[in-house]
């Protein structure tokens, strides 16, 4: 079958929400390309706002703001369950009943359900900076990977969902299952309840899965690429794509051993001194 026939395939959603009814995808689409930039503004904001609230804390008493960051992390919460539970259904058409390679390389889950959530996703990262408010507020240590991680991902799904990068299928439905898991546990954690340790070892191990298969999908669209058949990602994106996966995987791995790793070593090597 040919890439235009094979772009004609979709997903059809048995019920769809009025509001996802509604979505006009050129519209959102033609914005993000007239408006490239806003995402570097919103980066150097969001940079010079928490370094300089960072330092106007650090003689001060930090906020509490349990309640805030409850509700803040319930809201993001549902969200991402929502986001999963409407864009699945398109994602497991393309993987089960066309193939991997169709779920790659054809950007056919821009228009309709999957398209009207990827729009929210896009949105959604601009949102997320205000992560970091509450890092800073409170006096929690802001570390690198934080706020690189939320720079690069808004600039990267601006990027890409305006190009109709087809791979973002799969980094958007791992992005919001990992994003249920993770601020379903932050809200949990501001509410004060107790949550297993083995359930942040989870989460941070769904988030370095998702940088090992970011990778994975990279190597494989430029497979594709490589044997002259058709793959809807640019060569450029493709190199951002597999440097910002690449970036994450060795940041979530250094922060994996120093938070599951080191203190269990120091803790053997404490026992062993006693």
């Amino acid at each position: 079958m040919s890439a235009s026939e094979l772009s004609s395939i979709t997903y059809n959603y048995s019920n769809k929400f009025e509001f996802e009814r509604v979505w006009d995808e050129p519209a959102f689409n033609e914005y993000l390309n007239r408006r490239l930039m806003d995402p570097l503004l919103y980066s150097l904001l969001y940079a010079v706002i928490i370094f300089s609230i960072k330092y106007y804390m650090r003689n001060r008493e930090e906020y509490d703001l349990r309640q805030p960051l409850a509700v803040w992390s319930t809201g993001l919460a549902v969200f991402s369950i929502a986001g999963v539970v409407r864009t699945v259904p398109e994602f497991l058409f393309a993987v089960n009943e066309q193939s991997f390679q169709y779920s790659v390389c054809m950007p056919t889950w821009y228009n309709g359900v999957a398209g009207f959530w990827g729009g929210l996703f896009v949105t959604s990262k601009v949102c997320e900076l205000g992560d970091t408010l509450f890092i800073v507020l409170r006096k929690k240590p802001l570390v690198f990977l934080h706020w690189y991680h939320h720079i690069t991902v808004l600039c990267y799904c601006w990027y890409s969902f305006s190009q109709h990068t087809a791979a973002g299928r799969w980094f958007m439905v791992m992005n919001f299952t990992v994003h249920s898991f993770m601020y379903s546990y932050y809200a949990l954690k501001a509410m004060q309840i107790y949550v297993p340790k083995q359930i942040s070892l989870l989460i941070t191990s769904m988030q370095l899965l998702q940088m090992i298969m970011g990778c994975i999908i990279n190597i494989m669209v430029f497979v594709y690429k490589s044997r002259g058949e058709f793959c809807q990602q640019s060569d450029i994106n493709l190199v951002l794509s597999t440097a910002m996966y690449f970036s994450y995987f060795v940041l979530f791995a250094n922060f994996f051993y120093k938070t599951y790793m080191v203190p269990r070593s120091k803790s053997r090597k404490q026992h062993k001194s006693d």
